[in-house]
């Protein structure tokens, strides 16, 4: 078996028994904290931001998807592990520490959760580099574990709003809708904005050949991560004035200024992989009159309408295989041109190319002829 395989399997088999491992005490915990009805109803109302989240996360790995049992990983890490270990690691500070609430909340909290959270984007850096081409991978990535993370912390919330706690409220439906409005409508972004400084860092360390950066910048990205999170809990702690000056000053800007990375990173990505692909052009591996219809996202919209018109699904499978085939090569071939190749690189290559040979003679974009088939 080669490393990359191995490796592979590895990170399959330790994401999947943590999952299975945490799923069991968080399920305890969620069903536990209140009555069936109130954590059905918070359970529903948490889960009203995600699908929102997870759909614009989706739209910037339009380049090259993500495979979807990795993002479902990462979901699922958010949902069980993170929350797991975090409330564990935050038990034993309390425990141990004699931290107290208001501490937990501003320095062992965003450590303890940040940690939990970025674990799982340290695992893909080790076991799943080829998986992660740059900083809007990491992003990506990061912003799936937040979004579990955030969906299940919220049922907790919205379950000890409704019933009172002292920490929350008197409880009633006017307490919950409090929470709801204030966690899954006004910050929803949160979680998965506070993760995604760590996956910057993560993805610089893909694109870096400097040993030092390799470390330093998941490093880096983890204590912009815990700085954010540390600010934003802290607000809540001294009262609404605080809050919203925290959240007018540093939450808005922040996430609107990480939408703005994220977008402006997929832009470059347009622009890289049109490099990379006409320097691959020129070595062979693609004709170089393709590039366009895979790079240009609504170039590639219209070849698979014509293929979808011309050959019908089976038309549509073989466009949306051999585009993926062109990405990966692209974006494979443009880390060997920075000088960063993965270990796999010559292996990786041939196979993309191969696949490249085998599906070119099977479909035509548009204005080309429609080979038979």
């Amino acid at each position: 078996m080669s490393g990359p395989v191995r490796g592979n399997a590895v990170f399959t088999v330790v994401v999947t028994f943590a999952v299975l491992l945490c799923a069991v005490p968080m399920t305890f915990v969620v069903a536990a904290s209140n009555a069936p009805s109130a954590t059905v109803l918070a359970a529903l109302l948490a889960a009203v931001p995600v699908g929102p989240i997870i759909a614009c996360l989706l739209w910037l790995d339009r380049y090259e998807p993500e495979p979807r049992r990795l993002l479902a990983g990462g979901l699922l890490w958010g949902v069980f592990v993170a929350t797991a270990v975090a409330l564990l690691l935050e038990g034993v500070g309390g425990f141990v520490g004699g931290i107290s609430d208001n501490r937990m909340l501003e320095i062992g909290a965003p450590v303890a959760e940040e940690a939990s959270k970025g674990l799982f984007l340290l695992l893909l850096l080790w076991w799943r580099r080829a998986e992660l081409d740059g900083v809007l991978d990491g992003i990506v990535y990061a912003g799936m574990v937040g979004v579990g993370f955030a969906f299940t912390e919220n049922i907790l919330y919205l379950a000890s709003s409704y019933n009172g706690s002292d920490t929350v409220g008197p409880g009633g439906i006017k307490t919950l809708t409090g929470t709801f409005v204030l966690r899954c409508l006004v910050s929803p972004f949160a979680h998965p904005l506070f993760t995604a400084c760590t996956g910057v860092g993560v993805g610089i360390a893909v694109g870096s050949r400097r040993r030092s950066t390799r470390i330093l910048a998941p490093v880096a990205g983890y204590v912009c991560a815990v700085l954010a999170h540390a600010v934003w809990n802290t607000s809540t702690v001294y009262g609404p004035g605080n809050f919203v000056t925290v959240y007018l000053i540093l939450m808005a800007p922040l996430f609107l200024a990480c939408v703005a990375l994220a977008v402006w990173v997929r832009r470059w990505e347009g622009r890289m992989l049109a490099g990379s692909l006409a320097d691959a052009a020129r070595r062979g591996m693609l004709p170089e009159t393709d590039i366009a219809w895979v790079v240009d996202l609504g170039a590639r919209r219209r070849s698979r309408a014509y293929a979808r018109d011309t050959g019908g699904e089976t038309g549509e499978r073989a466009m949306r295989a051999y585009q993926q085939s062109v990405i990966e090569l692209g974006f494979l071939h443009s880390r060997f041109l920075r000088g960063v190749p993965p270990p796999d690189f010559a292996e990786r290559g041939h196979d993309y190319v191969a696949r490249i040979s085998a599906l070119r003679p099977t479909i035509a974009f548009p204005g080309q002829v429609v080979p038979i088939r």
